[in-house]
């Protein structure tokens, strides 16, 4: 199972996400387009997907919008990579369903502790 899907189409940006997540101690996948990011998270059902919004094909409000409409990854945590000062899309990724928020240009504790927290929150809880 992929603990993480970044679905993020700028190489720098990529590469850095994938290392952090991983010193971690998560698998992680990646896609760098939005069709890419959409089949994945249906393919891989990973446990949280780090989405930026402006991806080549599918953007990522289109992706988050059909990944909380779809039965199959409705569920999925979505960590939403937003540029600063784009306070209009982070209303909108709010109205589409987001968990979460990280705004770029972001610290790596930001994205970790982000990243942990979906995690922990969708964790099952132990029946008493």
């Amino acid at each position: 199972m992929i603990d993480v899907l970044i679905a993020e189409d700028e190489p720098g940006i990529l590469e850095s996400l994938d290392f952090i997540l991983r010193r971690a101690g998560w698998t992680v996948s990646s896609a760098t387009d939005g069709d890419a990011a959409l089949a994945a998270a249906r393919q891989l059902s990973p446990r949280v997907l780090v989405l930026d919004l402006m991806l080549p094909k599918l953007s990522g409000f289109e992706v988050l919008k059909q990944i909380k409409a779809d039965q199959a990854t409705r569920d999925i945590p979505v960590l939403v990579l937003t540029a600063k000062g784009q306070q209009r899309d982070r209303q909108i990724v709010e109205e589409l369903g987001a968990d979460g928020f990280v705004t770029k240009p972001y610290a790596n504790d930001d994205v970790v502790g982000a990243v942990r927290r979906l995690l922990d929150a969708a964790r099952p809880r132990p029946q008493p």
